[in-house]
């Protein structure tokens, strides 16, 4: 160690009056300036007493190396970033995506004061669900309409308000566990139900329903398997037969649709996924679904179906606790006009990222792939396979493109952890010692950033 370096660090005050400082900060608050400065030489201290370095940098630098860790301080920590993944719905980058006339009502509603509870027309307090009932309502055929913070919330509630201290029949083949070990049997015993397993994993029957149906019983269960399948031998119970059972038996049946798509996605050669309107005409007396999975709307629990179920709901004492906020609702109500006025395929990212075509995301990826080779990055577009996400549509795969980097400078790894740690984040996957960008995640206005970024990544080394 030299211990005479440690006399060439400066003083924090003969650095804040530097006019690099001036500078380099002067859109920074100066309490921002000087922590930042403040570890800055903190970090020169440890690296003399470790013997790291053997010569004090100049001022210039110790001041631009400080705003470098400024900037990472104020970077906010929730913040966009480019998916490559190909995965539509993708949990841990915030799922759906949501239309521009969304975000504009987000901002609209943030801005100032709303009409949150408030009904102009008579000037009293109003309704929060009112904004979106009457649209879920024509959208779906269903009576009435609520939503809640999320899906997970709208069957708690639904289970809590309906079924607490009697029995729920549901099909063994159907008690899923969603993300967070979040499982069905778990959840009706935090609300106070009895959970009555029928049939077995495979196979299901009408008649499991009606001999398990006891003065206990409240409501027969229907949950819908969005994240995983069984196949084979099996056989399951359809809505109709379900619903007719329950109310024979003066029983509330209950649908958990999870994804809750609006619209026939078999138009996008995604089969097997039912539409929100499917239980509902099948006589469902409540349906719940999320509102960022196959909707393509911000995160919330929506419930929709027989109004005198829905009314038991509204006022239920674990509602408010699970109310959305006012730009959950405002986003909410953007996204369901957008049906509404059947703009749905253009407005709706989500709808519109499954609707691409093979030869679409093929032209696209070609795009991409020739502006990076145009920038000096060896690129080319290959055929891959994409994923819906989100816990739906788990046995398919959509047929897609992908832009494949090469770099003789860097490993795929290390091209991936520096366009992932670039702003904003890119990201993107290896497979087969290939580092890929699928194009159907990416908008076309990102392309100048992959380029720049991956560019820059490669100068480094």
């Amino acid at each position: 160690m030299n211990k005479s370096l440690l006399r060439d660090i400066p003083k924090v005050d003969d650095l804040i009056r530097s006019s690099a400082l001036a500078y380099l900060f002067e859109d920074m608050p100066r309490a921002t300036a000087i922590e930042a400065i403040r570890e800055e030489l903190e970090a020169l201290r440890r690296a003399v007493f470790s013997g790291d370095i053997e010569a004090m940098p100049s001022q210039k630098s110790i001041i631009e190396n400080a705003y470098e860790r400024a900037k990472l301080k104020a970077r906010p920590s929730l913040r966009g970033v480019i998916n490559g993944t190909g995965v539509v719905l993708h949990t841990n980058l915030g799922r759906a995506c949501i239309p521009a006339e969304a975000v504009a009502a987000i901002v609209n509603a943030a801005r100032g004061y709303s009409t949150l509870e408030y009904d102009v027309a008579s000037g009293s307090r109003g309704e929060r669900y009112s904004h979106i009932e009457k649209l879920l309502c024509s959208l779906t055929g269903a009576e009435s309409a609520m939503a809640v913070n999320n899906n997970a919330a709208a069957v708690l509630l639904v289970l809590s308000a309906l079924t607490s201290g009697g029995e729920v029949i549901v099909s063994r083949g159907e008690l899923v566990e969603i993300g967070g070990s979040f499982r069905v049997p778990e959840i009706m015993e935090s609300c106070g139900a009895k959970l009555k397993e029928v049939g077995t994993t495979n196979k299901t029957h009408i008649s499991d329903y009606e001999n398990a149906i006891t003065e206990q019983t409240r409501a027969i269960m229907k949950v819908h398997t969005s994240n995983y399948r069984i196949v084979g031998f099996t056989e399951t119970v359809s809505r109709q037969a379900m619903a007719e059972t329950a109310h024979k038996n003066g029983l509330v049946f209950i649908e958990d649709l999870g994804s809750g798509s609006l619209v026939d996605l078999n138009l996008f050669g995604i089969r097997e996924e039912p539409t929100v309107l499917d239980p509902v005409r099948a006589g469902a007396d409540v349906v719940s679904f999320s509102g960022d999975k196959l909707l393509g709307g911000p995160q919330a629990g929506i419930i929709i179906g027989k109004k005198k179920y829905i009314d038991i709901l509204k006022k239920h004492p674990l509602t408010r606790a699970m109310r959305i906020d006012k730009l959950t609702l405002a986003a909410l109500e953007a996204t369901l006009r957008c049906y509404a006025e059947n703009r749905q395929l253009e407005a709706i990212p989500t709808l519109r990222m499954l609707a691409c075509s093979e030869q679409e995301l093929k032209e696209k990826a070609e795009r991409l792939a020739a502006m990076l080779n145009e920038s000096g990055i060896r690129a080319e577009a290959v055929a891959v396979e994409d994923q819906v996400g989100g816990g739906s549509v788990p046995m398919q795969l959509l047929k897609a493109y992908a832009v494949a980097v090469y770099t003789d400078k860097l490993t795929p790894e290390q091209l991936e952890k520096k366009l992932r740690l670039s702003e904003p984040p890119i990201i993107g996957r290896i497979d087969h010692d290939r580092y890929l960008l699928h194009v159907r995640t990416i908008e076309q206005a990102q392309f100048e950033c992959i380029a720049s970024a991956a560019c820059a990544a490669v100068a480094e080394g």
